[in-house]
């Protein structure tokens, strides 16, 4: 009996149900990967299990040893598997997220490039070329996401597709507003004979309008940012190290005047030491901080971008830059309390 050794492509596509696997491939379309990554898959169904081995080897199976054997059974396959299914989840949410957020700055990019391109068409069309000729000709290497998807459109029209039917296939991949509603306009336009390019340099002077007034919008906002970015990195951190300092100190105070008082029996009261750990306060700044500076950071890209998406940038300047403050405003309050403290 010979073994077969399982390879990671057919290991991942053991995981991935053959129902699922089309509209896996259009979702991984939409990010700009052609092909499944099965071996991808595969690969993180063996990371997952390789942890789930140390956990269960260090963690679970010395706490199990003290049950009888056949408890000892059922309870390592039910530790096993939920380990093993919230690594499997954790995997999933990560390569979801990841991919999101590839489509959505490929929408984005798109968006960008999308006067452009809409410029060199009606450059085209003004030229004397056919709707399809002028599309496969406005198809440059600058633009990069957007040609490759007018390129696909443009293929799919030269085997004998309809534009419509391209164009809207195209608009419907990606979750664009501004891309549907170009398409839309260029169908129309197109169904009824009227004239494409006039048509396309009007959403052009459109486009560019709007672009202008959203960074009119995103720069009257920056007083909002820098606010909120100053409370964040240095007040808040700033506030969190003195209030340390602060507990230290009076917990200090505090023990002494109860030592004294503990001495001095002819007192008709008598004060108790606080029960509070510098430490436990410290490490709840560190959280709250964190907290603080990730949704910060989150508000600051909502009001800047429109959308949480956009400003994923501004997350680990947030946390690190907040937490790199509050360290340093420790040893600086540090070095000023040492006399008191």
């Amino acid at each position: 009996m010979t073994l077969k050794i399982i390879f990671l492509k057919e290991f991942g596509k053991a995981f991935v149900p053959k129902k699922f696997a089309p509209d896996l491939r259009k979702y991984l379309l939409k990010a700009g990967l052609n092909e499944v990554p099965y071996k991808f898959f595969g690969l993180l169904f063996y990371i997952s299990a390789i942890i789930t081995t140390l956990i269960f080897v260090i963690f679970i199976y010395p706490y199990l040893k003290k049950f009888p054997l056949f408890q000892v059974y059922a309870y390592s396959f039910l530790g096993w598997f939920a380990v093993q299914m919230f690594f499997a989840a954790l995997f999933i949410l990560l390569v979801y997220f990841y991919l999101d957020l590839r489509i959505y700055f490929r929408t984005k990019k798109m968006e960008e490039q999308l006067p452009d391109f809409l410029q060199v068409l009606s450059s085209n069309l003004k030229g004397g070329m056919t709707f399809e000729r002028a599309l496969w000709a406005a198809v440059k290497p600058r633009f990069n996401v957007l040609g490759s998807e007018m390129a696909k459109a443009s293929k799919k029209v030269m085997t004998g597709y309809e534009v419509s039917k391209a164009l809207i296939e195209l608009a419907d991949k990606y979750d664009s507003l501004m891309l549907r509603r170009t398409v839309d306009l260029m169908i129309s336009e197109l169904e009824s004979g009227g004239n494409v390019a006039e048509l396309i340099d009007r959403i052009v002077d459109n486009l560019k309008d709007t672009k202008a007034l959203k960074d009119e919008m995103s720069a009257s906002a920056i007083a909002y940012v820098i606010f909120i970015s100053v409370i964040v990195v240095l007040i808040s951190p700033l506030l969190f190290a003195l209030s340390f300092h602060l507990l230290v100190l009076i917990t200090n105070f505090m023990g002494k005047i109860a030592f004294a008082t503990q001495r001095a029996s002819a007192l008709p009261f008598a004060l108790s030491k606080v029960n509070v750990n510098p430490e436990d306060f410290r490490l709840f700044s560190i959280l709250a901080i964190f907290v603080i500076s990730l949704f910060s950071s989150l508000i600051v890209s909502i009001v800047e971008k429109g959308d949480m998406k956009g400003g994923l940038k501004y997350i680990p300047i947030y946390v690190f830059g907040s937490i790199g403050f509050y360290f340093l405003f420790m040893k600086l309050l540090s070095a000023m309390f040492s006399g008191i403290l």
